[in-house]
């Protein structure tokens, strides 16, 4: 963990953000307001994006050691897709750059990609609960029971992602939505009966 670094370069990128804020004005007449405006900008960004990577490079390596390599990238992407979008917003709005336009189209196509994606949404909602939650871990045997998925399934945990749990059955690999696993009883299976025929028992 580099939580060090992290807080250093958060409080960096503040500071930044307060001095720009503070001090800069993109519309003002004096030339040094525009320039500690535009330099106050300039740190936040590069501040905030270094923050960014380091802190999600450790949250993907924590995830990834809970639920496997596939997951970590996962939380990654996300996480750093949503600071980035975020710290993007920050920084337009300290160079005067109007946000409402961009606020209200923001607004109406993340209701339409909303509509669209709602069940794949709520599997990579229902994907993180799971992994922080931990019910079950890779290499767990589990017994799931829900009457959506067709009664009770069990079999071991293979893998962990932010849209499915794959679970290893007497059948092969089954890819279970995390929303419904989410949903399902979930406890823990009693091993197969590996054993061989008892002497004296009959073929």
């Amino acid at each position: 963990m580099h939580l060090g670094r992290t807080i250093v370069l958060a409080g960096g990128a503040v500071a930044a953000l307060v001095v720009g804020s503070a001090y800069g004005d993109v519309r003002g007449r004096p030339v040094h307001e525009k320039v500690v405006a535009w330099a106050g900008g300039a740190a936040f960004l590069l501040l905030a994006g270094l923050a960014t990577r380091v802190l999600t490079l450790d949250l993907g390596r924590v995830v990834a050691s809970r639920a496997g390599i596939s997951a970590g990238a996962a939380v990654r992407l996300l996480s750093s897709f949503v600071a980035y979008v975020i710290i993007v917003f920050i920084g337009l709005g300290m160079v005067g750059v109007p946000l409402g336009h961009l606020l209200v189209g923001g607004a109406l196509t993340g209701v339409v990609l909303g509509i669209a994606l709602q069940q794949a949404l709520g599997n990579v909602f229902a994907g993180l609960v799971l992994l922080f939650a931990r019910p079950f871990v890779v290499g767990d045997r589990i017994r799931v029971r829900s009457g959506a998925m067709g009664g009770v399934i069990d079999g071991v945990v293979a893998a962990m992602g932010l849209t499915y749990v794959t679970l290893e059955t007497g059948e092969g690999l089954l890819k279970v939505p995390n929303a419904g696993m989410l949903a399902a009883a979930v406890g823990p299976a009693p091993a197969p009966d590996v054993a061989g025929p008892r002497p004296g028992a009959p073929n």
